[in-house]
């Protein structure tokens, strides 16, 4: 690969990325906060606020069905998933981070969209807190580079 070419690593080039976010309003606050990080991140890497569309769904479980029909869209250049588990005290916690995952990572590869997956599974809301503005801007940047990476390849 040339020093040039968008997919080098250090260099993400947003200008005409067009993004799709699915927000799970579970755990509100913190996901309000993945997506302000995720937001200021994407401004910072010329994506332009008319080529994002951010949707919001109920919860965790719900992002894989919406990113699924954004993928078969053919609208979007890359994905991002934001929501927030936090551990309770039955299995249910497990169910949703495992099947929320299972369903992201799905729709990455049966659609050949990149999605940058910033579902936190945390034990407890400070951990929550700690993690969500790195992981929304992480995940902005991800999709950008995934984009570049595979507007080169093909």
């Amino acid at each position: 690969m040339q020093a040039a070419d968008k997919g080098t690593a250090g260099e993400l080039i947003g200008e005409g990325l067009r993004i799709g976010i699915v927000r799970a309003r579970f755990n509100d606050a913190i996901t309000s906060k993945l997506a302000e990080a995720c937001f200021s991140e994407l401004d910072r890497l010329e994506v332009d606020p008319g080529d994002i569309k951010h949707v919001t769904v109920p919860g965790a479980l719900e992002v894989p069905v919406v990113l699924k029909a954004m993928a078969e869209s053919g609208e979007y250049d890359a994905l991002i998933a934001l929501g927030c588990i936090i551990r309770g005290e039955t299995y249910h916690f497990e169910l949703v981070a495992n099947e929320s995952g299972a369903g992201v990572s799905r729709v990455a590869l049966d659609h050949q969209v990149p999605v940058a997956n910033a579902i936190l599974t945390v034990e407890n809301e400070a951990q929550a807190w700690a993690r969500a503005e790195d992981k929304g801007r992480d995940a902005a940047r991800v999709a950008v580079e995934m984009a570049n990476l595979l507007e080169d390849l093909t």
